[in-house]
């Protein structure tokens, strides 16, 4: 049996996804596209596609990519955690320091 915890996301990291949600829902509709044929394209049940809509944590990575497959934007999933500024400026600094 897999010991699955709950996320904890902060308030103020809600409304990234929230955004992130609002941003996926405006695909939809620039396309003209239905609730219905949205989910029915990407193999989830519409009540899922309402909830991504909302920006909702407990939705999985997956449901959240198919919906941005359909929209034909799923490379936008290659920009996720792309651009490590700070984890750039730790190897800098770590490449800086050996002589």
């Amino acid at each position: 049996m897999c010991d699955m915890k709950k996320q904890i996301i902060f308030p103020k990291y809600l409304e990234l996804l929230e955004k992130v949600g609002e941003n996926i829902k405006l695909a939809r509709k620039r396309r003209k596209l239905t609730t219905i044929q949205v989910s029915e394209r990407a193999n989830i049940d519409r009540s899922t596609l309402y909830r991504i809509e909302k920006g909702d944590a407990r939705v999985s990575l997956g449901a959240y990519f198919n919906v941005l497959r359909v929209f034909g934007l799923q490379e936008d999933f290659l920009k996720l955690a792309a651009d490590d500024e700070f984890g750039k400026k730790l190897q800098d600094l770590e490449l800086l320091n050996k002589r």
